[in-house]
């Protein structure tokens, strides 16, 4: 079976030709050695039977010249009897034999070298009939072996021959049928490249045929690819005149949301300023009732653009992971102290397990990931409340928020993680007539994709949904960090009295906000709205300022960070001893990418009077540890 596999596979890789040339020389092989063969053997056998008659016929006439000596056993004359059939040509040897089986004479040829022999023995009969002895002739067989040789000499000679008539006819042939179909073939390539073929009609009907079918659907081919390539060119024209439209819409809606969330949020900023002002001192419940319901448009406003800001941030790649070994534990802790208020006046419980589980991954993002879905959670929970857990699963950790609102219909649940994608408000948010943008989950999903892990979403309409996020564990072993590296952590024990605080913004408004805010806290503020008044006030003071929180955008298309950078350079301006804060709005990814690489903390606004009282304090911290450094 394998010698016959290895036959076909040999046979299959010979051309055409080659296999037409084949097969016409292994059947004229075979036919011509099967006729010389049969030829051969029948030349043999006559000419084997001719030299046994030859044989006969010389032991006849011995026999019949012996028949007297014989009666008279005269050995002398049967001798001379013996010696005369041998010299008949071929004849090797011959022997008379008596009646009872004596050699009486024997000859044999001297001159001659003996060789295969063929024996006739005839009996010697007397007149009157009895038989008195035999004869025995031996023929020599070197005629036939002669001649065995000369016909194997012609049987090659002549298998030759045909051979090569044969193969000569047989490469004819296959040259007339093969070169067509091997020009079919190379005009086949030709048109599988892309370009023009056609073959000339010639050969036999069969061929031409062949031929011709080739030329028309050669024709037919080119003229669908030309109208394919100009069908592609036109899609293709029409995709890029659509993608840049996409584009310019794209870069427009960026710029809308950019300028609009900047200028929103100046008069924002200010009204957070503002609304603590009026709480500070207040004993008037109304009033102080009315102030709360101020907060709360502000803390609404406050979330829309912190989802705006958010999603700026990973558009402009400011955000890159900082990962670090930490407890799970603390940032569980961490939410619970954010959330626990806002649960507990909605009437809800939020549940933050404990665990002794590490993870490896940065914190902020991953604070950020979970701040998003216990937020969106509370937001959508009616009764019931939210568990925030975590378990080991191999060599990860996965962490669940699990929530009993109202759910999300399995239709939805695909796209819930696209930007600016909506389901129809329910719960909490639809009793308050709040909706959010559609951004919270879109961010937690752009988020994972930076941390290179994975979020998954199960949801159970009117039942819950339970979210989980995939992270890496880390060894137990390593201590804790020394600090959470979020504003919200640092607890406010370091006061604001005495404490010198330059503050630079364009709008009046939001720097006089600034000026009560402070002020009520014990500051004491120098406000400036431009460079020039900024350094002005350089000139004059004794000692520079504690503080400097500057606005990143000013007049005249100055920036905050050229103002600090000009208070560096004045001789009696700030030094490492003076804590920089700047606070914006601006949300295009270029301004992020400049704030970002500035190496200053930034706020974005609207800002809390808590966050801003925290930065603060964190800030003058740091920079007095930097000058005592």
């Amino acid at each position: 079976m394998n010698w016959n596999f290895h036959v076909l596979r040999g046979l299959a890789r010979l051309t055409f030709a080659q296999q037409l040339i084949l097969l016409a020389l292994v059947p004229a092989t075979a036919a011509t050695l099967a006729a010389i063969a049969v030829l051969t053997r029948q030349h043999l056998d006559n000419l084997t039977e001719l030299m046994r008659a030859n044989a006969q016929t010389v032991a006849l006439q011995v026999a019949t010249a012996a028949q007297a000596p014989l009666v008279r056993m005269d050995r002398r004359i049967l001798q001379r009897t013996a010696q005369s059939g041998t010299y008949q040509p071929h004849v090797q040897q011959v022997q008379i034999w008596s009646d009872d089986g004596e050699i009486v004479a024997n000859s044999e040829t001297v001159d001659r070298v003996r060789g295969e022999g063929l024996q006739v023995v005839v009996p010697i009969v007397s007149e009157e009939g009895k038989q008195s002895g035999k004869v025995m002739v031996e023929m020599s067989l070197d005629a036939v072996q002669h001649a065995r040789r000369s016909v194997w000499l012609n049987v090659v000679l002549v298998l030759a021959i045909s051979l090569v008539g044969v193969g000569l006819a047989g490469w004819w042939a296959a040259r007339r049928i093969s070169e067509p179909i091997r020009a079919l073939g190379k005009a086949v390539d030709r048109l599988g490249a892309g370009e023009a073929a056609s073959v000339a009609i010639e050969g036999t009907s069969e061929v031409r045929h062949l031929q011709h079918g080739f030329n028309q659907a050669a024709r037919a081919l080119a003229e669908s690819h030309r109208l394919l390539q100009s069908r592609i060119s036109e899609a293709t024209a029409e995709l890029a005149r659509k993608n840049q439209q996409l584009e310019v819409a794209s870069q427009a809606k960026t710029r809308l949301l950019a300028a609009a969330s900047h200028d929103l949020r100046q008069p924002l900023h200010a009204l957070t300023l503002f609304s603590d002002g009026l709480a500070n001192g207040e004993t008037d419940p109304v009033r102080l009732q009315r102030i709360g319901h101020i907060r709360e448009c502000v803390d609404s406003l406050d979330r829309l653009f912190s989802e705006l800001l958010n999603l700026s941030q990973l558009d402009a790649g400011v955000l890159q992971p900082q990962w670090a070994d930490f407890p799970l534990d603390q940032l569980f802790d961490e939410i619970s102290r954010n959330f626990r208020p806002v649960a507990e006046q909605q009437g809800l419980r939020l549940v933050a397990r404990k665990t002794d589980l590490w993870v490896r991954c940065d914190y902020v993002m991953l604070s950020r990931i979970l701040n998003n879905l216990v937020s969106n959670s509370l937001r959508h929970t009616i009764e019931g409340g939210v568990l925030i857990g975590a378990r080991r699963r191999g060599r990860g950790v996965r962490i669940d928020v699990v929530d009993t609102g109202v759910g999300i219909a399995v239709q939805h649940q695909a796209r819930v993680f696209e930007e600016f994608y909506q389901v129809e408000g329910t719960g909490r948010q639809a009793a308050r007539g709040q909706r959010g943008m559609g951004l919270g989950l879109a961010t937690v999903q752009r988020l994972a994709d930076l941390l290179n892990t994975r979020v998954e979403l199960t949801s159970r309409p009117h039942k819950g949904t339970c979210v989980r996020v995939l992270v890496r564990s880390a060894p137990a072993a390593l201590p804790a960090l020394d600090a959470a590296p979020t504003v919200g952590a640092i607890e406010e024990e370091a006061s604001l009295e005495q404490l010198r605080i330059l503050v630079i913004d364009d709008e009046r408004t939001i720097l006089e906000g600034l000026t009560v805010v402070l002020t009520n806290w014990g500051a004491e503020v120098m406000a400036a709205q431009t460079r020039a008044e900024a350094l002005a006030l350089a000139d004059e003071w004794d000692q520079p300022p504690d503080v400097v929180v500057s606005d990143l955008l000013l007049q005249g298309g100055d920036n905050g960070l050229d103002v600090i950078a000009a208070l560096e350079r004045h001789p009696r301006g700030i030094g490492p001893g003076t804590a920089r804060l700047l606070v914006t709005g601006e949300t295009k990814p270029d301004r992020l990418r400049e704030v970002a690489s500035a190496g200053i903390t930034v706020l974005y606004k609207p800002v809390s009077p808590r966050v801003l009282r925290q930065a603060i304090q964190a800030q003058r911290a740091a920079a007095l540890l930097n000058a005592d450094a």
